[in-house]
């Protein structure tokens, strides 16, 4: 089996090559038999890369320890859960996953426009069989291969699995940023597209705009189930430390929200065609980028993987699309000149600017202070270390400003906003939030100025979009009598994408509202003996009992405890934080934490050390305020995202229903998962 999957990736190379060189020279030959023939190259590319994938899962699920990847990230006691899902646990099986994923967005892809946008596709499947044979040729030729086997003396057992990844957000967290991260790749193939071809109106922004939500949905879901493992798996309290891994997949995602943005203006206005450029290319760019971080040893992450020599290649083809995406630019720029002008600051065109300017600002920060250390040890031969508190210090006043245009930049009148509007829009929302800042302050105490300018500009965003769906559905109310509740889904189905995107802004103020409750943590360490009780915030927590326990995977010491209300005295629950000693790798425990969960907030304790003798603990009691409302303001952001791209009520053509399929599949998975993330939390 393993013989038949390195030859399978070999069949890949040759067929993406095939089909590269189909799809250019039946354009310029005008051959329909080519083009027909390249398109079909597209489609079996995904069938072989599946096979690939099947194969590897094949392997793990049989225990066959004669391929080194499977013997590196398995052994026999680990359940067939974490066998299977393994296949992305390590690097080589990772960039196996990485161009399968994009297979399947490119099949999809290839599917939806071959006929739509018979023009574009030619040089946008070359783009995707470029990018595809680099990944393909990185595993048969570099140091990366799933499929290697030992020449003799094969083990009968694997090393296993790392514990911190057998966990159940490791089967929602990769493949959910995977879809995402790599859903980047279909909008810069279609933009390299229609820069070579030369069709650079709306048709290619048309192509993909609906593949640039889905990429973003799938990222947004794939972060906060990563912030979600962290906060579970790891131990430490927190959800995000901007480690390395995590500023890899942040990086695209900043460049990418301002390319879903700025393109409204190019669809509305036949502006910022050149920042559309630059910007998905940016993005696609940061992908390649991130992954060679994780996987070449540039960065030092608990998430990275192993070091390899494979940051060579990756450099070395970045810097290639680096040469050819600018010199298209420089061919296309007097076709990529804007057709108006900016008319005035008081317009929603200048605050989408200000907000990729400021995004663009965010993303360029993130990747310095993440290479730096790298960068200077390079030069320099020190070490720096670059912090929480360093990219805190920066970030948290761009974050604010981002959640101010949040709710400032949609209610702006396109071209020109009147003094009149603008004062109509923001005047009582202003008035209002400044009020609320006076109270907060002199009322609660409330001196930090970080959640003060959060909770304040949390509930600026909260009335200016509040406000729109109030006046919009007493619109309705007095020119259609319906009732409330009717006049308010008529308004989100005749204007899907319009009031989708609020919710989604409503989602982004209600994740900063949790953002801000880190101000307010408590944080203790108790060394506790049986019967010992310790008040932390609003909760009396009381150590009970220590037990061992063995389930032939791993050893386990947990830790009783009895949680009680500082105030009544009443008994709310029993938690038990554990360690988890693995057989398999050796000497890698896993913690795993307890926790108390509300929307006030989350007791997290987590088991330190102990005394199984003598049965004490030493414990970790931390209670993180509002922690619970980053999860829900994503689950709302699934849920804006869902309104903004479901399919409208009429009938349509089997072709319409197929090409729709893929985004309203991936709006309604996506919200499941993020729902499916609150309760597996709160679980």
């Amino acid at each position: 089996m393993a013989q038949f999957g390195y030859y399978v990736l070999l069949a890949t190379l040759i067929v993406a090559t095939y089909t590269a060189a189909a799809s250019v020279v039946g354009h310029h030959n005008k051959s329909r038999r080519l083009a027909v023939s390249a398109q079909y190259g597209g489609f079996a590319t995904f069938g072989l890369l599946t096979l690939a994938s099947m194969a590897l899962i094949y392997l793990f699920v049989t225990n066959d320890y004669s391929v080194k990847y499977v013997q590196h990230y398995s052994d026999r006691s680990m359940p067939l859960f974490y066998k299977a899902t393994a296949f992305w646990g390590g690097q080589d099986g990772s960039l196996l996953f990485w161009v399968w994923v994009m297979s399947i967005w490119g099949a999809i892809a290839v599917y939806q426009n071959r006929e739509k946008h018979k023009d574009l596709m030619p040089y946008t499947i070359v783009t995707l069989m470029a990018v595809t044979v680099f990944f393909v040729a990185l595993m048969i030729f570099g140091d990366a291969n799933p499929f290697e086997t030992y020449l003799a003396g094969a083990p009968t057992d694997g090393q296993g699995l790392n514990p911190l990844l057998q966990n159940p957000y490791m089967v929602t967290h990769p493949p959910s940023l995977y879809l995402g991260y790599i859903g980047w790749t279909i909008p810069f193939c279609f933009a390299i597209g229609a820069l070579a071809h030369g069709k650079l109106d709306y048709g290619w922004i048309g192509a993909m705009r609906r593949w640039c939500l889905v990429a973003w949905v799938f990222l947004t879901v794939g972060l906060t189930l990563g912030g979600l493992w962290a906060y579970e798996e790891l131990g430490w309290g927190g959800y995000w430390a901007w480690d390395p891994v995590e500023n890899a997949a942040f990086m695209p995602w900043l460049t990418g929200t301002a390319f879903i943005h700025s393109i409204q203006v190019q669809e509305r206005r036949q502006m910022y065609k050149l920042w559309n450029m630059v910007l998905i290319i940016l993005t696609f760019l940061l992908t390649l980028l991130g992954t060679m971080m994780t996987r070449s040893g540039v960065v030092q992450s608990v998430h990275a993987f192993a070091q390899s020599n494979i940051g060579g290649w990756f450099f070395a083809f970045i810097i290639l699309t680096l040469v050819v995406s600018v010199g298209l630019l420089l061919y296309r720029a007097k076709e990529l000149a804007p057709e108006h002008g900016l008319e005035s600051v008081l317009s929603r065109e200048f605050a989408f600017l200000i907000n990729n300017w400021v995004l663009l600002a965010a993303a360029f920060f993130v990747t310095f202070a993440t290479l730096l250390p790298s960068i200077w040890k390079f030069f320099f031969e020190e070490e720096v270390n670059v912090g929480p508190a360093f990219f805190n210090k920066w970030m948290i006043p761009i974050g604010l400003i981002l959640l101010f245009l949040t709710g400032v930049g949609p209610l702006l009148s396109w071209r020109k906003s009147t003094v009149s509007t603008v004062q109509q829009q923001f005047l009582w929302p202003a008035v209002v939030s400044a009020l609320a800042a006076v109270g907060l302050y002199f009322g609660y105490g409330m001196e930090n100025w970080k959640p003060l300018a959060t909770f304040v500009l949390c509930l600026f965003v909260l009335l200016t979009i509040g406000q729109e769906f109030f006046r919009g559905t007493r619109h309705r109310m007095q020119t259609s009598k319906e009732n409330p509740l009717d006049a308010l889904v008529t308004l989100m189905t005749r204007a899907k994408r319009r009031y989708g995107g609020y919710v989604v802004h409503f989602g982004v103020l209600v994740m900063f509202f949790g953002f801000a409750g880190e101000s307010f943590k408590i944080e203790e360490d108790v060394n506790f003996t049986p019967g010992k009780q310790v008040k932390i915030g609003p909760y009396e927590v009381r150590y009970d009992d220590l037990r061992f326990e063995d389930d032939g995977q791993k050893n386990m010491i947990t830790a009783q405890v009895t949680v009680f209300d500082a105030g009544s005295g009443k008994e709310i629950s029993k938690l038990y934080p554990a360690k988890w000693f693995y057989r398999k790798p050796e000497d890698q425990p896993s913690s795993e934490i307890a926790k108390e969960m509300s929307f006030r907030d989350d007791l997290y304790v987590v088991l330190g050390g102990y005394d199984v003798e003598g049965k004490t603990a030493a414990l970790q009691l931390k209670v993180n305020p509002l922690v619970n409302f980053v999860w829900l303001g994503c689950a709302f952001l699934m849920l804006g995202f869902g309104i903004a791209v479901w399919p409208d009520k009429k009938k349509a053509t089997r072709a319409v229903r197929v090409r729709r399929f893929a985004p309203a599949f991936a709006g309604t998975a996506s919200f499941l998962l993020a729902v499916l993330a609150v309760v597996l939390a709160f679980v």
